[in-house]
């Protein structure tokens, strides 16, 4: 199996070198590595079309030979998919990154947005991401993002699959296991900070987090809040299938 691997804090970040060590242990699996020369967190899904995209080769001692590129995660997984790789990868990992991405962050997160990249290209695709905590231990949460991947069914690591993996915190006695659970829909309690610059200007610090991870039922946020490692099958077709049966009976205007 041919593996992409990228992610969004940047090639050099603890994380993308705890999960290539994982990964190229694996004597079946074939490792790149293409992700940002700069960290990138919360780039979402953007990308470069109004300047070039620079490449440079990268030696991690101990670890990999790879490629960083000025640009966003899914800039890296576009341009190694397209034009750096001999061959387009069977799977993209995406990770780990430093904190969850759960509930609304998924919409903000370069991690899943790499990984997504991926799906949209005909890749199958996983994200990674650990929970920020006193002690991030990213080769452990690198062997359990890999017990993860080997129990997926190779029947569900089709072309365009996405999945949503988070480890929550690894204190004593977690994980407690695996859920399957939904994206959390909760609401950021977000806040601006205002502050002023020495020169007397002011500025705005974006701070915030979610509410009680124990309002909802069933979902990623809920599920590492309790110990769990939560897994969601994610898709980038954002239409609200539900609605559009009722929304194809409104009475619309005709336009003149």
């Amino acid at each position: 199996m041919r593996v992409l691997l990228c992610n969004d804090d940047g090639i050099l970040a603890p994380g993308i070198l705890a999960m290539f060590k994982t990964l190229d242990a694996d004597p079946n699996m074939q490792v790149d590595v293409v992700a940002p020369d700069t960290v990138q967190s919360a780039a979402a899904h953007a990308i470069t079309i109004r300047h070039p995209l620079l490449c440079r080769p990268v030696h991690v001692a101990g670890g990999f030979h790879g490629t960083s590129v000025e640009g966003s995660p899914a800039d890296c997984v576009k341009i190694a998919v397209n034009a750096l790789l001999p061959q387009k990868p069977d799977l993209v990992v995406s990770g780990i990154n430093a904190g969850a991405n759960v509930g609304i962050h998924v919409l903000y997160s370069g991690t899943v947005a790499a990984a997504a990249e991926g799906a949209i290209l005909g890749c199958a695709a996983i994200a990674v991401s650990l929970e920020i905590s006193d002690e991030m231990d990213f080769d452990r949460a690198g062997r359990l993002a890999k017990q993860i991947i080997d129990h997926i069914p190779q029947s569900h690591l089709r072309p365009g699959r996405l999945y949503n993996v988070n480890i929550p915190a690894l204190r004593p006695g977690w994980p407690k296991g695996v859920r399957v659970a939904t994206q959390s829909g909760q609401s950021l309690v977000e806040r601006f900070e205002r502050r002023q610059n020495p020169s007397g200007r002011d500025y705005f610090w974006l701070t915030g987090d979610f509410g009680d991870p124990l309002d909802e039922e069933g979902t990623d946020l809920r599920a590492i809040g309790e110990g769990y490692i939560a897994v969601t099958p994610l898709q980038f077709d954002m239409t609200n299938k539900a609605q559009l049966k009722d929304m194809r009976e409104w009475s619309w205007p005709k336009m003149a």
